[in-house]
């Protein structure tokens, strides 16, 4: 019998080893490498529904972590440096460079903190929008010498993993935004360029913005935490060449695209429409079956006529479509906006996290003592400075107010958004 046990043991372990083998060959013909997510694992498009790997509805309840890597003059309470630019240069005037430098760092590892993300989860929302400054991914190429090529390196890359790492181990997804993209995607001081989008018009900026899409999808392919992919926060404002521009969208997002399936067959891309995410005419027919286009709207009447045109189009091409920003209303009209998206299944993101000495986010950063001086700073062309130690002091305190332990919950916006405070 001990003769025949072993025939079968070697038997079973020829078939299994035969069966590895197998495997292994239908694993790499279908691209997935050994120790790699499935496909399935991830979020991912359905009809107009985003479902996960179980094909159940996916429902995005979400925050947007606003003024962190691309900070906002409003909210600063500057009324004149608006653009991540002009407000890091009114730090710089404040307190030297090099101080400056300083400042900076701390205060993105102290803005968004893992208790401000394990807080966002305890509250119910399932997702964050982190938005993103390109100018923290790459050192540009030096003008003019020979050679020069772009590097992908800066603080935004451990940042990034940093966040992502802290959403997978809560329970989150994280949907990457690129906010402020080379050149200026938007012509407005949130995409921290020079006044008009040059993203579209210097082949330069064109093709950096593809890389570093390239990049990105490359680092995260495997991160089921990450939802998706925002190619270009609010492309194409109002106020420029719309007649000329618009008909440029969707071949660059064809393009960014491109890029991204070289590297990444998994992850939803978001598709935002012209005029600060509001205008789907500039789309024809889906060219990817895992695309979500999303909108922006903030401030309308909560009924259905102001959804109506993105209902259209995701009942049209059968696909999903979802609001990435909206907000900064009062409490009833939150929950109203947000009950009218629910009933169609439209998910939502709402803006922002945090913000300073304000009710219309889920945080409310304390104003430091002394705070009007430096807003005063970023308030005017000929400001009259403050000391140097006078600034840093109130810096300082800043610092600490940002950080999720000495910030105030809002409950009642919270609670507008169908949510609790923990």
């Amino acid at each position: 019998m001990r003769g025949a046990d072993n025939r079968c043991s070697e038997r079973d372990g020829r078939f299994a080893a035969g069966l590895c083998i197998a495997i292994s060959v239908l694993v790499l013909l279908a691209g997935i490498s050994p120790g790699r997510a499935a496909p399935a694992d991830f979020i991912h498009a359905e009809g107009t529904r985003l479902v996960d790997g179980h094909g159940e509805n996916f429902a995005v309840k979400g925050i947007n972590l606003g003024n962190w890597l691309v900070p906002e003059g409003y909210m600063f309470k500057f009324k004149t440096a608006r653009s991540p630019s002009e407000i890091a240069g009114v730090i710089d005037a404040l307190i030297g460079p090099e101080q400056a430098a300083h400042f900076w760092a701390a205060f993105r590892d102290a803005y968004v903190g893992k208790d401000d993300i394990d807080f966002i989860k305890a509250a119910g929302f399932n997702t964050v929008r982190v938005p993103l400054n390109w100018r923290l991914f790459v050192e540009p190429a030096a003008a003019g010498q020979a050679g020069s090529e772009n590097r992908f390196e800066g603080p935004g890359w451990a940042l990034l993993d940093r966040v992502v790492q802290w959403c997978r181990d809560a329970g989150l997804h994280a949907i990457i935004d690129l906010h402020a993209a080379p050149g200026g995607q938007t012509g407005v001081n949130h995409d921290d360029g020079p006044g008009f989008p040059l993203t579209f018009y210097v082949p330069q900026y064109r093709q950096l913005t593809i890389a570093l899409w390239q990049k990105l999808a490359a680092r995260y392919h495997d991160e089921t935490a990450v939802l998706g992919y925002d190619l270009l926060n609010e492309p194409i404002s109002p106020y420029n060449d719309v007649a000329y521009l618009n008909p440029e969208l969707e071949p660059l997002y064809r393009d960014i695209v491109g890029a991204i399936r070289q590297v990444d067959a998994s992850h939803v891309v978001l598709l935002g429409g012209g005029q600060w995410d509001t205008n789907f005419a500039v789309f024809g027919r889906p060219f990817d079956n895992n695309a979500v286009y999303t909108y922006h709207k903030f401030w309308a009447n909560p009924t259905r006529d102001a959804v109506q045109d993105y209902l259209n189009f995701s009942n049209r091409w059968n696909v999903p479509v979802m609001i990435g920003e909206t907000g900064e209303y009062n409490d009833g009209w939150n929950a109203k906006w947000r009950a009218l998206h629910e009933r169609f299944g439209i998910g939502w993101v709402f803006w922002p996290y945090k913000n300073l000495e304000s009710k219309l986010a889920v945080t409310t950063i304390q104003k430091p003592e002394g705070w009007d001086l430096i807003a005063a700073a970023g308030s005017s062309d000929d400001p009259v400075l403050p000391a140097r130690d006078q600034a840093q002091a109130v810096l300082n305190s800043y610092l600490e107010a940002v950080k999720f332990r000495n910030v105030k919950v809002n409950a009642s916006y919270l609670n507008s958004l169908g949510l609790t405070v923990p």
